[in-house]
């Protein structure tokens, strides 16, 4: 799919407010209702938007702490690895999961209601899912960047 300037405007106001009523989101980049209401649709369709979901407020949740974890795998065989990322998907509290380059084969971000919490889920949890054979970690003191969307311009 070819987006042009105008799904450009639009992917931008919806990373900006994804619950923006389609009136609202017409209005702000200069279309019909109908004519923006087709283009989310296809922008929908070509899978360029994947989802909606609500940013929420940690702390106000009960999430206080975040930490950076590092984990290397015993193999990296294409077994091992999917084995791997079958198990760390069904752990709630991993909020992100790469494979990435380097000395480690995996970044999770893993957030937790504490520091108890988060020994719980190093000794419980990540230290347990199939294949690890080390895990570092890195509490996170703040967040300097969190950024939802894309740059699209």
């Amino acid at each position: 799919m070819q987006i042009d300037r105008t799904d450009r405007r639009i992917l931008t106001e919806l990373q900006r407010d994804g619950s923006l009523a389609n009136a609202a989101l017409a209005s702000q980049v200069g279309l019909s209702e109908s004519a923006c209401l087709r283009r989310v649709k296809l922008l929908e369709k070509a899978g360029v938007i994947e989802r909606y979901t609500a940013v929420l407020n940690a702390a106000k949740v009960g999430i206080s702490v975040s930490f950076l974890v590092r984990i290397t795998l015993k193999g990296q065989t294409d077994r091992d690895l999917g084995v791997f990322e079958q198990a760390v998907c069904r752990v709630p509290e991993v909020a992100e999961c790469y494979l990435t380059t380097g000395a480690a084969d995996y970044l999770l971000r893993v957030v937790a209601r504490g520091a108890a919490d988060f020994e719980r889920l190093h000794s419980k949890v990540l230290t347990k899912l199939p294949g690890v054979a080390r895990v570092d970690s890195s509490f996170v003191l703040r967040s300097v960047v969190r950024q939802a969307g894309l740059p699209l311009d």
